[in-house]
């Protein structure tokens, strides 16, 4: 089995545990273990914050002890810790948990960008990373129907088994991961400047908050538009499930391809700011659904073409201003748009949309067309910065020779 299909295979495993999570998580924490919406709502922001500030610093462990090795310790502490939600019953040790998984996780993430980024020469990254994520959406889809059945039975034996198997997914990927060739770790004397280079790195800094932003479309469909169809339209409820599959069934379909014409910073610039623009498009026709629930399969159309857009300009974009030595700190970084969009999203979206109505949506919108725009020149910025940064790293042992025979 090469490289890329094994990337892959560990990809669908633990996103079928991640699918299972999404479904039935929250049901089994109000039902099961007894906590209530606000404290399972603190709870997990609490550990996606936890785990935004911890992912810099476990993706310079990679960088530091090699992506593999740190890749696979944290699948393992993943699912120690969907292990340990099995044993929560106090709202304390819940919050301890997913601490615990939000650090895990996201650290997961970042030492998988780095060994990505290792085994694969740079011009098929992206390529690479838009398999990854179709083999992750049939994965979710995968668990997200087991997670169904649990739900289905709504019984402590049928939640506990999922939650088994989402654990047992991250075993599996684990192991998976151990047989990739290990990539070199990257000495400290090589690597000149601050130990965590990427706090001061004030282009990629604002690629990641740019991204961040585009990344509010996260709730979409999940949060938001649910309860927009429940509120503001005459659209029947079994219509949040047909929008899912359009979603799944599209990345799944398409991502590749659309990842495909993506070559360099100035296409991925470009790609990020046509997602922006069919964003707007979308958040417009969502807003014509109260006349109608075909405007609703026309916006999940354009979202999802946006959201294809989008990922393929941020993967290239996030590998590309990135030190080829510093790949896991910078991904740990550019990672946490997730965890910012997954925080803030749910409250900026809810007050925006269900708030605003039309011009929400058209404000929602906007955002998006100027946060697109505004990734071209960061990114030039970013080129010139990392431009600047290799002459000056060339010049200094030049300059140390001139002291040492002066």
């Amino acid at each position: 089995m090469n490289n890329r299909r094994i990337l892959a295979v560990a990809q669908l495993a633990n996103s079928i545990g991640d699918g299972v999570y999404l479904v039935t998580s929250a049901f089994y924490f109000a039902r099961i273990v007894g906590l209530s919406a606000t404290e399972i709502g603190f709870g997990l922001t609490l550990g996606w914050a936890v785990g935004a500030v911890a992912g810099v610093p476990l993706g310079h462990l990679a960088d530091r002890r090699g992506p593999r090795g740190v890749a696979v310790l944290l699948a393992l502490t993943t699912a120690a810790a969907v292990a340990s939600f099995m044993l929560v019953r106090s709202f304390a040790l819940f919050a301890l948990v997913a601490c615990l998984y939000g650090t895990a996780q996201t650290g997961l993430s970042a030492a998988r960008q780095a060994l990505l980024a290792g085994l694969i020469a740079p011009a098929e990254r992206t390529v690479v990373r838009a398999v990854l994520q179709s083999t992750l959406n049939g994965g979710l889809a995968v668990g997200a129907a087991l997670g169904g059945l649990a739900l289905h039975l709504g019984t402590r034996p049928a939640y506990l088994a999922v939650f088994a198997l989402d654990a047992l997914s991250f075993l599996v990927a684990a192991f998976l991961l151990l047989r990739l060739p290990a990539v070199r770790a990257v000495a400290q004397v090589t690597s000149p400047g601050p130990r965590l280079a990427v706090l001061r790195d004030r282009p990629y800094a604002l690629v990641t908050l740019i991204n961040a932003v585009m990344l509010f479309y996260m709730p979409l469909l999940s949060l938001i538009v649910p309860l927009w169809i429940a509120s503001r339209t005459n659209a029947p409820t079994w219509m949040v499930s047909v929008l899912m599959v359009i979603n799944t069934g599209t990345v799944l379909l398409f991502q590749v391809r659309v990842a495909g014409r993506v070559k360099g910073l100035r296409s991925a610039s470009l790609s990020v700011r046509n997602a922006g623009l069919v964003m707007f498009g979308a958040c417009a026709v969502f807003a014509l659904s109260p006349y109608g629930w075909p405007f609703l399969l026309v916006a999940a159309g354009l979202q999802v073409l946006a959201e294809m857009l989008l990922a393929s300009g941020s993967w290239e974009i996030g590998f590309g201003l990135a030190p080829d030595d510093k790949q896991g700190q910078y991904q740990g970084f550019f990672g946490t748009g997730v965890a910012v969009a997954r925080m803030l999203g749910p409250v900026v979206l809810t007050t925006l949309v269900l708030g605003g109505g039309t011009v929400g949506w058209l404000l929602l919108g906007g955002v998006f067309v100027a946060a697109g725009a505004a990734m071209a020149p960061a990114v030039r910025w970013g080129e010139h910065s990392r431009s600047r940064s290799r002459e000056a790293a060339a010049q200094s042992p030049i300059a140390a020779a001139h002291r040492e025979y002066a």
